[in-house]
């Protein structure tokens, strides 16, 4: 047995065992990549990079065993800076998406390319209640959203980008979803105004057990998207559905009511937290004590704080805007950030992770992504963009979906410690990118553009006897995974290919 020190806390061990088995004998966690516990490990990433404090190395924890009297620091500026470091050189090499452009374009970024897939496998409820993550009234918004996602779909160049908008419309008058609030929390929150951002912010706080209240001066609820926009346009009867569905999660509406600054000031001392989302400010509420910006009420781009304590301000209170979508992401951002000032967390409203991005797509490319999709123009509904889409033409245009965003988009590893670690992309990117490459097996798909070289995959299929499996392909800096003797994927995974998948740090490998 050993004896040796990890952030000072004396332990003892068995002669052999990895600095990061010691660690964890002590419950402390160091970040790893290329390490998987059921194979042999080859330290290729450093992200596990710990100090000998008593000679100031740096050890990459993972494949050191401990000797007597180590003592190790697992995390201080230097480790953060090497890890970061190793991240960003690793990213360097990385070309793939971890969300989809449309969900980057879109203010509210709702998931796109999840609801595309579920439309296209007639799965409507499904489609539905992923749009209603982020966006509080989805018929409304695919009658009058200008589409920015569509602007950038990756599909536009190749065949006309996929109807996004009318997707969405499609989702939300057909799909059936019925919302439960969390139990009632005793908060109560008031919002001065029903347009798209007090009705966005009203909705996302009630499903959380917040008594919303909201306040307007008009005799019915809608703002401008109910006074500025045709009915020929918007029916008036879709705009009606989906604030009833808001009222019916118990928002309490009060008409008639325009807020003086005692009213204002009253609402202070009742409610929890005010959001002002009345539309552009009047001359009387620039009495109120918020700071004036240029346009309209100085609020904080991110938590949509105001110089008030509990105060907060979205929409057309803020600057003039027609996009009901940026307003209604405004309202789910404050709602966020409202939710946390409730539950005395740091509010800093929705948080924003790592999102890896690469360009547009080289014509190359284009055979690589239709792979996954469907051949087809854009589809025009052939009863009028009024009346949308059939539920055939609904199945045959989602289907157009590229599929941009990374299966693994909620467990890669590389995104979350670069995440963690504040690495940026681009730091080490001098040369022009790798083409996207995509093999399709079965079951799984392999994107070598996304690999970073750990091996895991290679030892796995080596250890579970695959008789062709993964190997290394070339050397230096064009080596790459692959399958050996030019065999195809399906003919090199036959046994193993969702454990290679599930084991993978990265998206390079995902299942299907």
């Amino acid at each position: 047995m050993l004896k040796l020190k990890i952030n000072n806390t004396e332990i003892e061990v068995e002669s052999g065992m990895s600095i990061l088995d010691a660690a964890s004998e002590l419950g402390i966690e160091i970040p790893t990549m290329c390490h998987n516990r059921e194979v042999e490990n080859h330290t290729s990433c450093m992200i596990c990079l710990v100090k000998n404090t008593k000679n100031g190395r740096l050890l990459p924890s993972c494949s050191i065993p401990v000797e007597e009297g180590m003592e190790i620091l697992t995390l201080d500026d230097e480790i953060h800076e090497a890890r970061q470091t190793g991240l960003e050189l690793l990213l360097s090499d990385h070309v793939g998406d971890c969300e989809a452009p449309c969900t980057i374009a879109c203010p509210a970024h709702m998931d796109i390319p999840t609801m595309n897939r579920l439309l296209a496998a007639g799965k409507f409820d499904e489609a539905v209640q992923v749009v209603k993550q982020n966006i509080a009234l989805p018929s409304v918004l695919g009658y009058i959203c200008p589409a920015p996602c569509e602007g950038i779909c990756r599909r536009r160049p190749i065949d006309g980008a996929v109807s996004i908008c009318l997707l969405k419309r499609f989702a939300g008058n057909e799909g059936k979803y019925t919302e439960k609030p969390a139990p009632a929390t005793g908060h109560k929150v008031a919002i001065v105004g029903s347009g798209a951002a007090g009705l966005s912010a009203a909705y996302y706080l009630q499903l959380r057990g917040v008594q919303i209240t909201v306040f307007d001066k008009a005799a019915i609820a809608g703002g401008q998207m109910r006074t500025e926009i045709p009915h020929d346009r918007l029916p008036e009867n879709v705009l009606d559905r989906e604030i009833e569905i808001i009222a019916n999660l118990g928002v309490q509406f009060k008409f008639n009511n325009e807020i003086s600054k005692s009213e204002f000031e009253q609402l202070q001392k009742e409610y929890d937290a005010v959001i002002l989302a009345s539309g552009l400010i009047a001359d009387e509420q620039k009495t109120w004590g918020i700071t004036i910006a240029q346009k309209g009420f100085d609020a904080d781009n991110n938590n949509y704080t105001t110089n008030l304590p509990g105060v907060y301000a979205v929409g057309n209170t803020l600057r003039p805007s027609k996009l009901a979508i940026r307003s209604l992401a405004q309202g789910k951002e404050a709602a966020a950030a409202v939710w946390q000032m409730l539950n005395n967390m740091p509010v800093v409203g929705e948080p924003k992770k790592f999102n890896s991005k690469f360009s547009k797509l080289i014509i190359p490319e284009y055979a690589q992504y239709m792979k996954e999709s469907v051949e087809g123009n854009r589809i025009e509904p052939v009863n009028g963009l009024l009346a949308g889409m059939t539920t055939d033409e609904v199945k045959t245009e989602a289907a157009r979906c590229l599929h941009c965003d990374c299966r693994k988009i909620d467990n890669c590893k590389l995104r979350d410690f670069s995440d963690q670690y504040g690495a940026v992309q681009k730091r080490f990117s001098f040369n022009e990118r790798k083409p996207v490459r995509k093999y399709f097996h079965q079951s799984i798909v392999y994107e070598p553009e996304k690999c970073i070289k750990c091996g895991i995959c290679v030892r796995l299929t080596e250890k579970h006897g695959e008789k062709f499996g993964f190997t290394y392909i070339g050397r230096g800096f064009d080596v790459e995974i692959g399958v050996p003797f030019n065999e195809n994927i399906n003919e090199g995974l036959k046994t193993v290919a969702e454990k290679v998948a599930d084991a993978c740090p990265t998206g390079a490998l995902g299942k299907i």
